[in-house]
């Protein structure tokens, strides 16, 4: 007799429904897996094997065939082990056959517990679309998958566990959601920890209010870093919708901590200058996700930026354009999304005091500019704030004036990001970062003084189209943080002056 039941696999950042069949009949005792499995899929009839035994439960001695369907979609992971497991137990009637409305993941140790698995918020996303009323997944994962309302999420954490609640002797209790707010550890890193540099803060402040990328360049032990790593302090509080997003591309990545289920706080990823493309982009044989996808909805910080590969940097050019990156490979073609604020911190040369006020610059002139070189033009260009971070004075390192806090620069980042979400709603545009070309010109009213303003720059700074575009958005963003709705001439003088650093540093390169 053939019976089933159901599973759920993953490709990519999307999950689909499997049938797991199982067919026991007399004959030469095999096991065989058919339906497009991996190595990780074979191995299972060693492990549910094991499991079984181990546990107390009758293995069957005859041929066993189990297929997973739909069969010409290739299956990978440890999934399939729970409901290979169900599949036989039922063939061979120790438990009745299950409701066709429950679904099964988990992966099967030999002494009978079962394991976590990555993945598992979209496949819990994606029974509650099919209309599954109940799934048991891993103990472990019982909280991850809670967070989906419209689903009955049962942490399953061996097999007799199971066992009684399927036949009815002890029913295992429901996962609960935990109650999630955006926020912060408490001793997160501080904007009142940075003394000075106060216009690279208000350039930060700007970057966050609107989701702009943002370079920051200056001599080592200037503050790059400390600043680029405050940057989460001050962004907006993410919404539900944003932490779910989040928590499936590091639920599929296998990246969550067990004892938070949800991402509640803007990723903040900072790959070493050594990461390859494909580390960044995301790869392999079954492509999972980048560092780029990783840090989706918050912020990826490149530190030393003319350090990292030429291929890996040009390979953000795109992603970092459209929010979502996309992986082809001979298996078919997987997309991400990527929608990050890429902070990037560099020297001016490789001593670091080319242009110092004090230190003496020891780089050649063709040293430097092999070095800032290292920079592609179109990479810069998609950079919307060219930031001067300048070495900071005695009088400013030990002054005892108390410098503002990122609780009060994140108000004026949060009320700039709710007018934002009042004029965009209705449209998927969540950030002036992400204004569409036919947006900006419904968006970005600039009065007479600010249009004559932004020509006369345009003309003599010799902007690109892509330029002009983002001088218009930081603008836009300045705009917001005034809480005015005409872009004014300030506007655009301040926006002007976040694209001066090019011309400074790279003219002659």
């Amino acid at each position: 007799m053939v019976v089933e039941c159901k599973s759920l696999g993953l490709f990519g950042l999307d999950a689909y429904v499997i049938e797991v069949e199982a067919d026991v009949s007399t004959g030469m005792p095999s096991f065989d897996i058919v339906g497009l499995p991996d190595a990780a899929v074979k191995e299972s009839r060693d492990r549910v094997r094991s499991s079984m035994k181990n546990a107390g439960f009758d293995f069957p001695l005859g041929k066993i065939t189990v297929n997973l369907a739909p069969a010409d979609t290739k299956k990978e992971g440890p999934f399939y082990d729970l409901p290979i497991l169900i599949s036989i137990m039922q063939a061979t009637g120790q438990i009745l056959p299950v409701n066709p409305k429950y679904a099964f993941i988990g992966e099967m140790s030999l002494s009978g517990t079962v394991r976590a698995v990555r993945g598992i918020l979209p496949m819990v996303i994606k029974a509650r679309q099919c209309g599954f009323e109940r799934i048991y997944v891993p103990a472990e994962n019982a909280a991850e998958g809670a967070v989906v309302s419209g689903i009955e999420v049962r942490g399953v954490k061996d097999i007799h566990m199971l066992y009684m609640d399927l036949v009815g002797k002890k029913e295992i209790a429901a996962a609960r959601p935990i109650e999630m707010q955006s926020q912060l550890p408490p001793d997160y890193p501080d904007f009142s920890q940075v003394k000075g540099q106060h216009e690279a803060k208000r350039a930060m402040e700007v970057a966050a209010a609107g989701g702009h990328n943002i370079l920051l360049i200056g001599p080592p032990g200037s503050g790059k870093s400390m600043l680029a790593k405050r940057l989460p302090s001050i962004l907006p509080d993410m919404t539900f919708d944003e932490m779910i997003e989040t928590t499936k591309i590091h639920s599929i990545a296998g990246t969550l901590s067990p004892g938070a289920p949800l991402i509640s706080a803007r990723p903040f990823r900072s790959p070493h200058h050594t990461v390859s493309a494909a580390g960044l982009s995301g790869g392999g044989a079954v492509p999972r996700p980048g560092e780029i996808s990783l840090a989706h909805n918050g912020v990826l910080f490149l530190d030393e930026l003319p350090e990292f590969a030429r291929s890996s940097l040009e390979v953000l050019r795109q992603p970092i354009e459209d929010g979502v990156v996309t992986i082809s490979r001979v298996s078919g073609s997987l997309s991400y999304p990527c929608s990050v604020m890429l902070v990037a911190a560099m020297n001016p040369c490789p001593c670091g005091y080319f242009g110092h006020p004090t230190r003496v610059c020891t780089c050649t002139k063709g040293a430097v500019q092999r070095y800032l070189s290292r920079v592609s033009g179109p990479l810069l260009d998609r950079l919307d704030l060219h930031v001067e971070v300048p070495a900071v004075n005695y009088d400013e390192l030990s002054s005892r004036t108390d410098e503002e806090s990122s609780e009060q620069i994140k108000k004026r980042v949060n009320a700039a990001r709710a007018i934002q979400q009042k004029r965009y709603e209705g449209t998927k545009i969540r950030c002036n970062a992400r204004l569409t070309p036919s947006a900006l010109k419904e968006y970005c009213v600039l009065d007479s003084a600010a249009s004559k303003m932004l020509k006369t720059a345009f003309e003599k700074m010799g902007f690109s189209a892509r330029a002009y575009d983002r001088v218009l958005k930081v603008a836009r963003t300045a705009a917001d943080l005034d809480s005015s709705e005409i872009i004014l001439s300030k506007h655009i003088a301040e926006s002007i002056q976040y694209r001066n650093l090019d011309r400074k540093y790279w003219q002659n390169v």
